[in-house]
């Protein structure tokens, strides 16, 4: 079964949309961190808009020197991923670009059964990109297994991530880095199964 990976910038307070508003550098280390991340995967969810911020981006900076050997490189990987762009309406084409398609998901059950069936097939990881609505409907739909967040030390206001979740959801920690910029990048996997009880009391957490 194929993991589908949430691998996101984000602030201290876990917020996802407009990035322009509180993201700041990513050092050469952190990009680094990320691309090798992307290595393992072979398919992008996205949402249109999104979509369309990434061709207008990706394609040309597959010739791009300004940018720097791991740009060119994650400009390859984009170019040859299997992106698959999806809309709760059939109306609006997409712009063309290597190896896009657009999904037509008319409500959750029918997203949920498409991911299913995705994950179920052979192939890397699936890379969750975004925008917000798309990325917290997966979340709360309980259908992304890993988290790879780049926290930037920051508060600001917006979106958070886990706004549509249901209920609790239990991650176990994989591992973590930090970088000269400042940003702490945490990187957990899903705990699938029974969920642990309520406590009764703050007594019952100390160990």
């Amino acid at each position: 079964m194929r993991n589908i990976v949430l691998q996101m910038m984000t602030t201290l307070d876990g917020r996802l949309d407009d990035p322009l508003a509180w993201m700041g550098t990513v050092v050469e280390e952190q990009y680094r961190a990320i691309d090798r991340l992307y290595a393992g995967y072979d398919t992008v969810l996205v949402g249109r808009t999104t979509y369309e911020e990434m061709v207008g981006y990706w394609p040309g900076a597959l010739a791009d020197d300004a940018n720097g050997e791991t740009n060119r490189i994650m400009a390859k990987r984009m170019h040859d991923y299997r992106k698959i762009v999806f809309s709760r309406a059939g109306e609006q084409a997409i712009s063309p670009w290597n190896n896009a398609e657009k999904v037509v998901a008319l409500d959750d059950a029918a997203l949920s059964r498409y991911l299913m069936e995705l994950k179920a097939a052979p192939g890397g990881d699936i890379h969750l990109s975004g925008g917000a609505s798309l990325a917290q409907t997966v979340i709360g739909l309980g259908l992304v297994d890993r988290y790879h967040f780049f926290v930037y030390p920051v508060v600001s206001p917006g979106e958070p991530w886990f706004a549509r979740l249901r209920e609790k959801n239990e991650l176990r920690l994989m591992g973590s880095e930090h970088y000269s910029n400042g940003v702490v990048g945490v990187h957990y996997a899903a705990v699938r199964g029974p969920k642990s009880e309520r406590p009764r009391s703050f007594s019952e957490l100390i160990a």
